[in-house]
């Protein structure tokens, strides 16, 4: 119960700190932004960031799924999981961890929003929030397929959780604009004083998390992997 506990507290946490980090935040402004323009109802604010939360969630419910059950499904990778995931854990989690402090640079494709496409959430009305929500779960940054691939799957499988930690990962990654949502809809004027609030905890929220995972991830490796202690 407390590995459960433990598993879904780590996917929300991960899913939030992906939210917050540079080229994630950047898109979740850019939904904010789009949350904003319905400003004319508060029920239509609240309505869109609860839409763009949902879509993000779906998106990486399907994908962690899939994800998650072709690894489990081969035969090598599934027997893997259940003998040898230990072991591999503590080098993984060095790695992400040096991801998250920049020491290690991953390059990802990055691919923007197309005109059509902003056309066509536009004619989408406040559902275009939702859309939206998919297509920014999908532009994957660095750090976000970092921690998705590198840390949020393995942690996944190892619990046989195709569906739930990819779910409570989404809705992390979109607790930001839900939030700014809220505020918009109250009518705060302080949004940009909360935003570099946010990019500054950002900072020390990856640091720690990093110094975090590297530190679990030497006493992994030193306890699992090479049999030191």
């Amino acid at each position: 119960m407390e590995s459960g506990w433990l598993a879904a507290s780590t996917a929300l946490w991960l899913g939030i700190l992906t939210s917050i980090s540079p080229c994630p935040l950047a898109t979740n402004i850019a939904a904010v932004s789009y949350v904003g323009r319905q400003v004319g109802s508060n029920r239509a604010v609240l309505l869109s960031g609860g839409l763009y939360t949902a879509g993000r969630a779906l998106a990486y419910a399907v994908l962690g799924a899939a994800a998650v059950w072709s690894l489990m499904s081969m035969v090598a990778v599934s027997s893997f999981l259940q003998g040898g995931f230990r072991r591999a854990l503590g080098p993984l989690l060095i790695v992400v961890g040096l991801m998250l402090l920049g020491a290690l640079k991953l390059h990802v494709p990055g691919r923007g929003v197309s005109e059509g496409l902003q056309r066509r959430v536009d004619r989408s009305g406040i559902l275009g929030a939702g859309l939206l929500g998919i297509v920014f779960a999908l532009s994957f940054c660095p750090v976000s397929a970092g921690l998705f691939f590198g840390s949020l799957v393995p942690l996944a499988a190892d619990q046989e959780s195709p569906f739930l930690l990819p779910i409570l990962y989404g809705i992390g990654t979109a607790l930001p604009v839900a939030a700014f949502a809220i505020l918009i809809a109250v009518g705060a004027r302080w949004l940009g004083e909360v935003l570099d609030r946010v990019q500054a905890f950002e900072v020390w929220a990856r640091r720690a998390t990093a110094v975090i995972f590297i530190g679990v991830g030497v006493y992994e490796t030193l306890r699992w992997t090479l049999y030191l202690i």
